[in-house]
């Protein structure tokens, strides 16, 4: 056993600790107006443990599998691998967690569901397009802030406002490409940057439509086919999600159907980002970024 191998594993440990301690060692319990934390601290030791022996005894556990590389014949040009079972696994595993995780840790899930969306619209015009753009959660801004102002002033619902907002985002992109898009390197840089300044300036001052730096309260979580996750229907003769299916209320439930929705909405993100990629126009982003004058 090498003294950098020993370094390295050590290192591999406090890394996964100082991860692993804010998602899952420390968690906020609400009791009434009251909140207090806990912390379970067994978790963490156990992540950092199960690091520190694989990467241990990593040197050895890829002992086997360099002899088989060694052993198995060379191919001009291998079959290509079949994911599909892997991705099938992975899905189940999303799908079945929520329901033996706790309330923190799927609340953090939902969230990272989100950014994975962010995520994968900046993958496009970063990655593929090669466009340095410091301003895209200005487009995140202006989705989330349509249905807030679209339920506040109209009384839409989240479903009816969701394919709007989405609209409007794409609407000022559509906008903004006109004056951008001639610029490059980091004038394009520092134009994109503005305007993510410009729509948070805004959405602060505007105090009678937006409520300034308070936002819009109150707004209403999604609901089920018109079924909502609450314990009492806000509207009278309503329905809600348990009293429609014969079940017993858990706060639980609502927080479960966000992460399936982030999931779902994650699915389909990246299937639309992935068929984009492959079509023509995926060529033609691709061929912009490798030599925009050609």
């Amino acid at each position: 056993m090498s003294t950098n191998n020993l370094k390295n594993a050590t290192m591999a440990a406090v890394l996964t600790a100082v991860i692993v301690t804010p998602v899952f060692g420390l968690q906020l319990i609400r009791q009434g107006a009251r909140t207090s934390m806990e912390s379970n601290w067994s978790l963490v030791a156990l992540a950092a443990a199960v690091v520190f022996v694989f990467q241990l005894l990593r040197p050895w556990l890829a002992i086997p599998f360099k002899k088989l590389k060694t052993s198995l014949p060379t191919l001009s040009s291998a079959p290509a691998r079949n994911h599909k079972p892997l991705m099938l696994l992975l899905l189940a595993v999303a799908v079945i967690w929520p329901f033996f995780a706790g309330r923190s840790s799927v609340d953090i899930a939902t969230l990272v569901l989100i950014y994975v969306m962010l995520g994968l619209g900046l993958n496009i015009v970063v990655g593929f397009a090669g466009l340095l753009d410091l301003g895209f959660v200005g487009f995140y801004a202006v989705g989330a802030y349509t249905y807030a102002l679209l339920y506040h002033w109209g009384g839409w619902s989240f479903w009816e406002a969701l394919p709007f907002a989405g609209a409007m985002s794409a609407l000022f992109g559509f906008v903004l490409g006109f004056p951008v898009l001639r610029l490059r390197g980091d004038y394009l840089a520092i134009v994109t940057l503005g305007f993510g300044e410009i729509i948070r300036l805004l959405l602060i001052n505007l105090n009678k439509m937006t409520g300034g730096p308070d936002g819009i309260s109150g707004i209403p979580k999604p609901t089920f086919f018109g079924l909502e996750m609450t314990r009492r229907p806000s509207t009278e003769g309503g329905t809600t999600f348990h009293e429609f299916f014969g079940l017993t209320f858990q706060n639980q439930d609502m927080v479960i159907y966000l992460y399936m929705m982030a999931l779902l909405l994650a699915l389909v993100t990246l299937f639309v980002s992935t068929r984009l990629i492959r079509m023509p126009v995926g060529r033609a982003w691709e061929a912009l970024r490798e030599d925009e004058i050609a």
